[in-house]
């Protein structure tokens, strides 16, 4: 048996590839404007790259309906510059995972037009077909996520294909034997390239109760949820998986599972038992300023936040191994959700210290570590994502206003504007016409600049980076929160043989006095990263300016 423990001493780095870097001027980010920016990605600290996709795909979903598991998306380059890349990752010390999409595939792949086309087809039986129930009612009364009803009609077939996600986006059926290989194959032309593992996008719903049946006591737009999540052959079909294809090569898989807890991510990922996946992404610490989606919005919850954080903590050490993120491409950015706009250089480096410090393995997005922000906006034309047309078009009766001052709140796009390199054109994104708006505000926010200001984000992500490297109690610490009831400060220590942190954040835009816990004397301790000049300590206790952060060790 591999060793595959190298993970957890790791800090990854998200491409989104639309958006990163163009190399060749048509305005899309690139695997050739990647190549030249893998010496920017190694210089921040972290040890790999997780590339969301970059398989062919008509981008309804941008990227996330696959119309072809197994070549490059022409717009991103092809598999000789897919390997140079991949080449040049690895000779930087940097791994690759690559996403995995299997709980869907886009119409346009061959599989879907091969069993539309014939229904006597092995590939109708790879997806969901059904006949409506009588007085034309839809087969059953889910709900997608994305898009409308669930159910999409086809007049050619009498049949409607079942998708969770978007119209375009039709459910794969893993009951079927045949889809499970077609998947193994996947698996191993990637890893036969050379990449280092998987991030498994919405893992947890590939697996459907039998008969698909009607939803109760579920509320609206959560219809159907209990019979596609979690369901039944879970762990039968990712352990067939990781025992056919996974444990033959020295890799590491992370799933994404929406509406996930603890105590069943360790059905997943205990050490101690399966360990169907390394790695689980959950989602509950990006509800502190929502309900369970960022499009019911709710006033930002500090304690919400914190109960989120150290129920993971809590719950997995020991056991298995957490994921540490708080931005990705499915999410409006941090800085003007948690933090402050007004505040950025100062809540942007708080907010990078209340989960770098914590254990597990980090993830950060582009842009996060130069602090980018949400991009504003003026009409629901100049958005392009679905989710935030969708959720347009479902408030009929609103004001256009408070329509869009949502979707300026919550879309995914503000995720996904070209990367800020420079106050140049376009902030050095491309020579050409962006695809998608750049944020006007890249002539203050850029690499280009955070890299030769000292006292950037970006500057300061690469020092805490660092010190998670040499600080064993960072890697291998446990946790305990301290004052969990205040609406102020998250504050936690870390312990392990002997030495102990002590984290700070203040998430108020005003001073505060901190006291310290119990246990620990300020004045004693080793002062190892803060976001602010020292200022004095008196009774154990200091002022803590906006957004202050601090990190102390004790014992070393």
């Amino acid at each position: 048996m591999k060793n595959r423990q190298w993970y957890k001493e790791m800090a990854f780095y998200q491409i989104w590839p639309r958006s990163f870097m163009d190399g060749n001027g048509d305005g899309i980010g690139d695997l050739y404007g990647i190549y030249e920016k893998l010496g920017y990605i190694k210089s921040i600290g972290v040890d790999g790259i997780w590339f969301s996709p970059l398989y062919v795909s008509p981008n309804a979903d941008y990227g996330y309906d696959i119309a072809d598991y197994m070549r490059i998306s022409p717009e991103y380059g092809d598999l000789e510059i897919f390997k140079k890349v991949l080449d040049g990752a690895h000779d930087l010390g940097l791994r690759v995972i690559m996403d995995l999409v299997i709980n869907h595939t886009s119409d346009e792949h061959e599989w879907f037009k091969a069993g539309v086309s014939d229904k006597s087809s092995r590939y109708h039986d790879y997806y969901f077909f059904r006949k409506g129930k009588p007085g034309g009612k839809l087969p059953n009364n889910w709900d997608s996520l994305f898009e409308g009803k669930p159910w999409e009609y086809r007049a050619d077939l009498d049949e409607y294909y079942l998708h969770i996600f978007a119209k375009k986006q039709p459910d794969l059926n893993m009951d079927n034997p045949l889809v499970r290989e077609e998947v193994k194959k996947i698996m191993r032309f990637w890893l036969d390239l050379g990449i280092d593992g998987f991030r498994e996008d919405v893992i947890t719903f590939i697996s459907k109760v039998p008969g698909l049946p009607d939803s109760r006591f579920e509320p609206p737009g959560m219809r159907g949820m209990k019979y596609y999540v979690n369901g039944p052959r879970m762990h039968e079909f990712l352990g067939e998986f990781k025992r056919e294809v996974l444990d033959n090569y020295d890799c590491m898989t992370v799933g994404e599972a929406p509406m996930m807890k603890p105590d069943i991510a360790l059905s997943y990922i205990d050490e101690g038992g399966a360990k169907d996946l390394d790695l689980m992404f959950n989602f509950q610490h990006m509800e502190a300023d929502c309900l369970l989606t960022d499009y019911i919005p709710r006033p930002f919850s500090l304690r919400k936040l914190k109960r989120a954080f150290s129920r993971w903590q809590k719950r997995i050490n020991g056991r298995g191994w957490n994921t540490l993120y708080i931005e990705n491409h499915d999410h409006p950015r941090i800085i003007s959700r948690y933090g402050s706009e007004k505040f950025r250089k100062e809540s942007g480096k708080m907010l990078a210290v209340s989960f770098l410090f914590q254990q597990g393995t980090p993830f950060i997005y582009q842009g996060q570590e130069i602090g980018m922000t949400n991009i504003s906006l003026n009409t629901i034309d100049d958005y392009k994502d679905v989710v935030a047309r969708n959720e347009y078009d479902k408030k009929k009766r609103w004001p256009e206003e408070k329509k869009m001052a949502l979707i300026r709140r919550a879309s995914r796009d503000s995720a996904r504007t070209p990367m800020q390199w420079s106050a140049g054109k376009n902030a050095g994104f491309t020579d050409g016409e962006p695809w998608f708006t750049v944020n006007p505000n890249y002539e203050e926010i850029n690499a280009e600049k955070e890299n030769t200001d000292a006292g950037s984000i970006l500057n300061f992500y690469r020092k805490a980076l660092r010190l998670r490297k040499e600080t064993p109690v960072i890697l291998w610490g446990g946790y305990k929160e301290h004052y969990h009831h205040s609406r102020i400060f998250y504050t936690y220590e870390r312990e392990h043989e002997g030495v102990r942190l002590l984290v700070i954040c203040s998430f108020s835009d005003t001073e505060r006095k901190f006291r310290s816990p119990k246990g620990f004397d300020l004045g004693k301790g080793d002062l190892i990263l803060s976001n602010y000049d020292q200022n004095p300590i008196q009774n154990n206790s200091f002022t803590a300016r906006p957004f202050e952060t601090r990190v102390y060790l004790f014992g070393r």
